[in-house]
């Protein structure tokens, strides 16, 4: 018979899984092991954990309670075998995807004082605006902006990122600034290409309200050659505030329509959940997600 940690690690890997079939795949274990264990916790707690018919099974209300509650217990668990062990030697490849942008300008520092500590790490970091496959590229650790909808990842929010439309100060002399999307619509407007469809990515704004440039003056699929264009003064763009904020605080980016801002997006921390945790794949997360955490590294300011 399972004991009751045992029967919590099973549930919560069949809690992020589409269906118990999956979950046994990723523990190694049959479906049935699966069943099991699940309706062994079941008995014990008093309440069901899942719903269940003949095609699927989906998590109920208060599996998903417990289910928070359970991945906190089993962490602190871990935690005093992390906290007793020695330091183990942290050899081996690490695979790291993030968004172009966030790769280039914050991945390297961050992850400077773990290559010069660990020598024996190897970083392979897959820098791509779109979701990376996890599996195709061996993916330990994933940054991402906005929705993480799959649920085969253990993801975490880190940081709110807000998006600003800027521009020069100088191109602001010379248009005025605009009080209205109608008025922003005549002024010269970037817009960036989504490189995997090629289609312009919308601008979004207050109320789930969303606009498309109707005749953009500058047209790229990189957020950084954009933001060169923005501060030499070519067009307004609308660009996330890790990219901004350097520029804004020494004046070279003035925001506009402020009161229209959209709600800001999450920057989330994932890994994939496929069985344990090896150390260096904790060490590396851990690391990352305290140094995104942290606003004075990386900007999270909201106007």
């Amino acid at each position: 018979m399972l004991n009751r940690i045992e029967m919590v690690r099973i549930f919560c890997v069949a809690a992020d899984a589409r269906s118990f079939r999956e979950a046994a795949i990723r523990l190694g274990i049959s479906p049935q092991g699966v069943t099991r264990a699940i309706q062994g916790l079941e008995t014990e707690l008093g309440e069901p954990l899942f719903h269940r018919n003949t095609r699927q099974v989906s998590i109920t209300a208060f599996g998903q309670r417990y289910a928070q509650d359970a991945r906190i217990a089993l962490e602190h668990f871990e935690a005093l075998f992390r906290a007793n062990k020695a330091e183990p030697d942290f050899i081996g490849r690490i695979g790291i995807t993030a968004p172009q942008a966030i790769g280039r300008r914050y991945l390297i520092p961050f992850l400077q004082p773990l290559i010069a500590a660990h020598p024996a790490l190897q970083f392979d970091l897959r820098l791509e605006d779109q979701m990376t496959d996890s599996v195709e590229a061996q993916i330990d650790i994933g940054i991402r902006v906005g929705l993480i909808r799959d649920r085969r990842y253990v993801a975490r929010a880190l940081a709110s990122v807000p998006l600003y439309v800027v521009a020069s100060p100088t191109l602001i002399e010379k248009t005025g600034v605009p009080e209205s999307l109608e008025v922003l619509d005549q002024l010269p407007l970037s817009v960036l290409i989504d490189q995997k469809n090629g289609r312009h990515w919308p601008w979004m704004f207050a109320n789930g309200q969303t606009f498309n440039p109707t005749q953009p003056a500058f047209i790229c699929d990189d957020a950084e050659t954009e933001l060169e264009a923005v501060l030499a003064g070519i067009a307004f763009a609308q660009v996330p505030a890790y990219l901004a904020e350097p520029f804004l605080s020494e004046g070279k980016l003035q925001t506009v329509l402020d009161a229209d801002l959209p709600p800001p997006w999450d920057l989330f921390i994932y890994r994939p959940q496929q069985g344990p945790v090896s150390g260096r794949v904790r060490l590396v997360y851990d690391h990352l997600k305290e140094a995104f955490s942290d606003s004075l590294r990386f900007p999270q300011h909201t106007l």
